[in-house]
Order: structure tokens, then sequence, then C-alpha cells
């Protein structure tokens, strides 16, 4: 064959490549298109879901940036004369500094728990308007904290209502009544002449007490007298006919009975009337609901606890579409590093989490392996049976690989038939023996296809490890894809490890075990 013949030849074999790769890089557009629909749907849904909440709802980033708002949240802070909540930066807004939320926010990210918290602003014609802010931090699967979401109540009329009772007592009672939050007042003062007495005999640890004698906790339920409730209350304790009825919460043998009993014991042995704290409260219908509960001593009575007014909120519905939204956060987040044919992690998960397995295995000095996989001749596989029973094959692939490794292991769907698996604290030794494995399950699976159709598949596996091959994330995907270009190159169907140019070892086993 004449030299421009042999220069023809590779120029049309590198013309038929490119080709080739032009055709992934359309199906990897096609697929990215995919995700990206499926991801602008789930947000579309999580849009709706916030929009039709009740509460205020707004999410923000490390920044202080609000990156997620309903409706509702907007109309309040339009409240406040806030034209532009979108562009609002929490950390920076005089008014949201000012009132303590700003500080409130960042504790809720630094301490990475729920902060709880209800702050005052200047309304319409400065009239205040009172907000309970339920702040929950966002944890990333690394452990990072991104950002915090919160769910905000308007609790002006609570807060009205609080004042009003101070301001005397007729005027309370009107407000008592005619409230439309659920309100008990109990007398206390005998419980808690019984927790003083409990002390003075040597009791040092109130809490630890109770719970060794549950039967003490029933006996400081009963000191406690109902004197006075509102229609809300009967309401919220699913009571149709008050006729007889005491107004008292009806004791059970249930465990949310006695923790509920055992918190207002050691509330009022504590002296901690005022405090705000959510309650699982057993209804006499038998029905447990989440509520907001404080505790006010009416003026006068600090001393004794002779009159203590219970406030509560129902807060079921807020509790349920916070769990709701956590839950669809999640499935967004989760989402986004996974594959959507597969169910394995993509190429966005895969540099991330290598990047800090690698950044771990430096400062601990241990190893991790890589093995890069691609099948052989699928694409004959996609000719034959077509595109969609070549997907199917490759979503069965996948659950073959998965069922070789376990965590921390894991393994990454990277393109088309090409997989990867990482594994970490693996030396090559040992990712060698696990390429093995995964190699001859392939080989040994046969995978059905529509219609009954059995195929039989055979990969080809490149192996790499940090630091022996490789000494960046980088590095180390492209030595584990020379060693499987190897592979291939030398015949495919095989396991090897990646050969460095100046080595003088002999090359790999054909099949390493």
């Amino acid at each position: 064959m004449t030299k421009p013949t042999e220069r023809k030849a590779a120029l049309m074999a590198k013309i038929v490549a490119l080709r080739q790769e032009l055709t992934d890089l359309r199906e990897i557009e096609a697929r990215c298109s995919q995700a990206e629909a499926r991801l602008a749907a789930l947000e579309a849904r999580n849009q709706q879901l916030g929009d039709s909440t009740p509460l205020g709802i707004f999410t923000m980033d490390a920044q202080g940036t609000i990156s997620g708002i309903n409706r509702k949240m907007v109309a309040m802070f339009h409240q406040l004369s806030i034209e532009t909540p979108a562009s609002l930066n929490l950390f920076t807004c005089e008014a949201l500094v000012a009132s303590g939320l700003a500080a409130d926010l960042q504790r809720c990210m630094a301490e990475r728990r729920a902060v709880i918290a209800t702050h005052a602003y200047a309304g319409p014609l400065d009239q205040p308007v009172h907000w309970c802010h339920h702040l929950s931090p966002v944890i990333e699967a690394d452990g990072t904290v991104s950002g915090v979401m919160a769910v905000v109540e308007d609790c002006t009329n609570l807060k009205i209502a609080e004042a009003a009772l101070k301001e005397s007592e007729k005027r309370y009672r009107q407000l008592f009544q005619l409230a439309p939050i659920a309100m008990v007042e109990w007398d206390v003062s005998r419980l808690k002449r019984n927790l003083e007495e409990i002390r003075a005999s040597g009791v040092h640890d109130l809490k630890d007490y109770l719970g060794r004698h549950p039967e003490e906790i029933r006996h400081c339920w009963d000191l406690i007298q109902t004197v006075d409730y509102n229609q809300a209350f009967l309401d919220l304790m699913g009571v149709l006919d008050h006729d007889g009825f005491a107004g008292d919460f009806i004791p059970t043998d249930s465990q949310l009975f006695l923790g509920m009993a055992r918190d207002v014991s050691l509330m009022a042995a504590d002296g901690k009337a005022s405090e705000e704290r959510e309650l699982t409260l057993p209804t006499t219908v038998g029905e447990s609901k989440i509520v907001l509960g404080k505790a006010l001593v009416v003026p006068g009575y600090e001393d004794t606890l002779g009159r203590v007014v219970i406030a509560l909120v129902d807060i079921s519905q807020r509790k349920q579409a916070e769990a709701a939204l956590r839950e669809s956060e999640g499935r967004y987040r989760e989402q986004a590093i996974r594959d959507g044919l597969t169910g394995l992690y993509n190429q966005r998960y895969l540099y991330r989490s290598l990047a800090e397995w690698i950044d771990r295995a430096a400062r601990e000095a241990t190893p991790v392996s890589l093995i890069f996989m691609d099948l052989d001749h699928f694409k004959t596989v996609v000719d034959t049976y077509g595109h969609l029973n070549g997907s199917r094959a490759i979503r069965e692939v996948a659950r073959t690989i998965n069922a070789c490794i376990e965590a921390p292991a894991y393994a990454v769907a990277y393109a088309g038939d090409e997989f990867v698996v990482v594994l970490p604290g693996w030396d090559q030794t040992q990712a060698l023996r696990k390429a093995a494995e995964i190699h001859d399950m392939v080989r040994r699976t046969p995978y059905i296809l529509d219609q009954e159709v059995e195929v039989r598949l055979q990969a080809s596996l490149g192996v790499a490890t940090y630091p022996a091959d490789a000494d960046s994330l980088n590095a180390l995907i492209a030595a584990a894809d020379r060693a499987l270009f190897a592979i291939k190159a030398a015949g495919r169907d095989k396991v090897g490890r990646v050969m460095h140019p100046l080595s003088s070892a002999p090359p790999p086993p054909d099949n390493a075990k």
C-alpha cells in the first residue's frame, strides 16, 4: 500500500471516528435536555406546592440571598414595604437586621439546627407586625450547610392577645373567650408546691426522677386545675358537646400524653411559664395534633402560678407542609446527581465526590481506586435490537455493577455504555479483584430484553489507583481511561491496570483475580 493510500485510509478512519463522536454527543445532548425538562417540571411542582400553603415560605443561600419564595411570603414582605423581595439580601436589609432575623438565620446555619423565633416589624401605618419564623438549615449530601429554608407564620393576632391579657382582667376575659386561638387557663399552684416538696426531699434532677417514676407524672398532672377555656380550645380538642366537660386534657396510656405531662411539670418546676414550644397533643377523639404552645402567667400570679394561660396554635398542617417541602427538596437534590436511565450517580456527582475522597486520602495517606468500564461491541446490540433495548440492557448492567459493590464504593453512569466505579480505601490489588468480579458477573448474567430476547454482554475494565498511578482527580480518571483503552486495543473483554510509559513491568494478566 502506498503512502498516499495509507494517509487516505487513516483520514477516512478519523472521519468515521469523528462522525461516531458527533452521534454520541448528540445522544448525550438529548439526554441532558430530557433531564433538564424533568428538573423544570419538578421545580414547577415544588413552586405549586409552596404557593398553595397559607404560610410564608422562602429559601436563602449561604450569602443571605433569597433563592426561592412563595406568593404568601411575597405578600407578607409587601406588608413591610419591601417592593422587590426576590432580590432581597436578608443579611443586609435594615428592617430584618434590626428585628434580629438576620442573626437567627446566621445562628441556624452556624449551629446546624432548627431555630424557632418570633420577631416584630413595623407594618402599615407603623403598626407592629409579628412573624414566627421556623428556620431549618439546608444540609447537603457532603455535610455542608448551603442555606436556610424558612416557614413564616403571621402571629400578630397572638401577640395582640398576649398584650391585651396583661392590660385588664375584664378585657382579658372578653378577649379570652373571643380569641380565635385555643386557650385554657390553669391553676398550677398545687403542682408547683408538690414539685418544690420533691426537690426539698433531696431530688435534684427532676427529669430523671419523673423518667423513673411515671406514676408521679400522672399525679403531677392531676394537681393541675382547669379554671377556664374558650370555644377554640373545645374545637381543638374535638369536643362537640361541652356540657360536663371540665376543660381537661384526657389522660391516656400513650407515650404522647406522658411526654406532654412531663414537659408541663418540668416547665412549672423551672419557672419557664413563658417558654414557647411544640407539643404533640392527644385529643379527646384519639387524634394526635402538633400544636405550638405558649404559657403565660397572669400578672400578679408569677410566684404561685395560680393562673396560667396556655395558648395553643394547631400547626399540624404546617408541619405536613414542611415535611412535604423537605421531601420534595430532597428528591430534587437527589435527582440532580442521579442518572435518569440507570439510577446510578452522574458525572456531576463523580467529579464532586471523587475530589473529596482524594482530598481525604491525601490527608489520611490511604488509596482511592477507580475502575473505568466499557461494554464491548455494544453498538451491535443497539443496531440489532434497537435503542430502547439498548437502554434496557444498560439499565440492567448498572444493576449488575451495583450488586457487586457496597458503600462507600459507588458506581457512575459515565456516558452511554461507559461506567465508572469509585473504590475509596482500595489499593490496586483489591481494585483489580473487584474489577474481575464485575467483569465475570457481566459475562455470566443473561440480560433479558423485550420479547424475551436474551443477550450476553462482555466488558473491558481499566483500573488506576491514587496516589500510585495519579496525583489528582483528572489524572486518576485519565489513567483509568488509558488502562481501558489499552485493554480494548489488545482485544477487549479483559481487566487490566494502567501501565506507565517508562515502566518495564510486564503487561497485566488477561484477567486479574
